[in-house]
């Protein structure tokens, strides 16, 4: 059973270097809408794939209404960082993770940092 039929119908996509992409890929998050001018739930993000690109590409996401769950690596979310800090709704979810090459950071995870905003210092004990 795919991860996604799980969800109500609704979708994970991934933007990441291939390592992750195809990781996530063979857990069975991986769609293609070949009614959409082949539309995929996921970019292999490479030295060639242009800081626009990415951008475009999640956006284009954000607009999916098939779509809960952004999942992207910590590095490349770095370098679209101001598109993923005006993303204010709750839905779709974004989601930074780790890559083989770059450890996670929490201090460069916008969405973290504003949760601990909801959150006092007792709060977190």
């Amino acid at each position: 059973m795919a991860l996604h039929s799980a969800i109500k119908g609704k979708l994970i996509s991934v933007i990441g270097d291939e390592d992750t992409c195809v990781g996530f890929l063979l857990g069975g998050i991986g769609e293609m809408n070949r009614q959409k001018s082949p539309q995929t739930n996921f970019l292999v993000v490479d030295k060639n794939t242009t800081t626009a690109e990415i951008e475009d590409t999640f956006r284009a996401f954000l607009k999916r209404d098939d779509i809960d769950i952004i999942l992207i690596n910590q590095n490349v979310a770095e370098l679209i960082r101001h598109a993923i800090d005006s993303h204010t709704a709750p839905v779709p979810s974004i989601l930074e993770i780790p890559s083989k090459d770059h450890p996670y950071d929490p201090n460069k995870d916008s969405i973290l940092r504003r949760a601990k905003g909801l959150f006092g210092a007792e709060d977190l004990r």
